[in-house]
């Protein structure tokens, strides 16, 4: 077994020796496809587990001698994006006939009220253009800093509302990250999974245009990125002989 925890994080070093068994006890699952993730309370603080699931004997190869396995790219990821990420606790990695099988990436539970997904589908939703325009100007923030996340769609954008009435961001699933300067087309193409509206792209876009120096055009970019992906999704899905929507 090989353990790595956050040096702010050592008051759960001893918790986390045997995350397999921890990850069992929970019966708090809050997501469960090909990984899954579970609530567990620790020290009168609850942390998330996430459970990748065990690659095949290929990638088994490749994770344990050429590559970083997808739960310590997610430490390594969160460690990098401090503040726009929940805070990384640890991550564990379990081998097998020297290969890895299982591995946790633990993070803090970041208590959030609602993700990007709930606007973007409920036209009723409260205080939807400012939830939009805030939105935009985290991503702005994140392109800023250099961070591409290569899944940003709207799941994986968490979103706290506060007191004094703005919103704060979180994005989760981090595994998948690049890290470098942006140009115009990468910007625009940041938003092109959230599978959103082309009004509602629009606002984002624009509210992201008036504090950057992107292009004039840079709205009309956002939208085409996000239908091309519309369109190839959709395409994947007919020849599987899935419903589409559009």
């Amino acid at each position: 077994m090989k353990s790595v925890v956050n040096p702010h994080c050592q008051r759960f070093s001893s918790i986390l020796k045997d995350v397999l068994a921890l990850f069992d006890s929970s019966d708090t699952s809050i997501h469960k496809a090909r990984n899954e993730l579970k609530i567990v309370d620790c020290l009168d603080e609850s942390l998330v587990l996430k459970s990748f699931k065990v690659p095949n004997l290929l990638r088994r190869c490749i994770y344990t001698y050429l590559r970083p396995s997808k739960a310590e790219k997610s430490y390594q990821n969160s460690l990098l994006l401090g503040d726009f990420t929940p805070t990384p606790v640890a991550y564990v990695e379990y081998f097998d006939g020297g290969l890895i099988s299982n591995s946790y990436f633990v993070s803090e539970h970041y208590a959030y009220d609602f993700t990007i997904r709930e606007p973007l589908l409920d036209l009723d939703f409260p205080d939807r253009p400012e939830v939009f325009k805030a939105f935009a100007r985290f991503s702005l923030a994140l392109h800023d800093a250099g961070f591409f996340h290569k899944d940003y769609s709207p799941g994986n954008i968490l979103i706290r509302k506060l007191t004094d009435g703005g919103y704060e961001f979180k994005i989760v699933d981090v595994n998948r990250m690049l890290q470098l300067e942006l140009d115009n087309e990468m910007r625009a193409r940041g938003f092109e999974k959230l599978w959103a509206r082309d009004k509602d792209l629009d606002v984002i876009a624009k509210e992201y245009a008036q504090h950057s120096t992107v292009s004039d055009d840079f709205a009309e970019q956002v939208k085409l990125f996000s239908n091309k992906n519309k369109r190839f999704k959709n395409f994947k899905k007919r020849l599987k002989g899935k419903p589409v929507n559009d």
